[in-house]
């Protein structure tokens, strides 16, 4: 993509193509991270459904749970 606006700017000046790469550099980075933090937390929520997975359901049936 990024060889896609550098084309379509077709600007010779290096400071937009400086630019440019260093804006891509910190999508590609940010995407990343983003993903590292799925991973994060499809890993938490893997752990916390084994855990609950032993546990009985909460139902209506529970004193506590009913309406006041």
């Amino acid at each position: 993509m990024a060889k896609a606006l550098l084309g379509h700017m077709s600007t010779g000046d290096p400071r937009v193509t400086a630019q440019l790469a260093a804006e891509n550099r910190r999508l590609r980075q940010r995407v990343a991270d983003l993903e590292a933090h799925v991973l994060r937390l499809q890993a938490e929520n893997d752990k916390l459904a084994a855990e609950v997975a032993g546990q009985p359901l909460l139902t209506l049936d529970d004193p506590s749970m009913q309406p006041a």
